[in-house]
């Protein structure tokens, strides 16, 4: 992965408006959080292989750090710190957020073919 290029990854989502797409979408901050301090929650989120189709796509951020929002018929979906990106297969956008360990924090992937498990 690479860190995120803005212009381009915004083109690269301007590709998957009004298409069936499938997403993954994910945050953790797994076991980084109790590891280091027995106080801590775990708390995460995972969706994979979900359909959706949206209508707008926008990615916003400071230079270092971005948001991705899509825009559905009735809803939204959005990840936010994510910091680097990559195009998979020549098809996937993976989008990723990693702390400053490089531990994943938040992922937002979208294909127009289904994600292997």
């Amino acid at each position: 992965m690479k860190p995120i290029e803005k212009e381009n990854v915004q083109a690269t989502l301007e590709r998957f408006i009004n298409k069936d797409v499938y997403i993954h979408i994910e945050t953790t901050n797994g076991a980084y959080a109790s590891h280091f301090n027995d106080k801590a929650y775990n708390v995460g989120a995972y969706v994979r292989n979900a359909t959706v189709r949206f209508t707008q796509a926008k990615i916003v951020g400071d230079g270092n750090v971005y948001r991705v929002g899509l825009k559905m018929e009735k809803g939204w979906i959005y990840a936010e710190g994510l910091t680097d990106w990559v195009i998979h297969e020549e098809e996937k956008l993976l989008l990723a957020g990693h702390d400053r360990e490089g531990r994943l924090m938040v992922s937002l992937q979208i294909s127009e073919t289904p994600f292997d498990y």
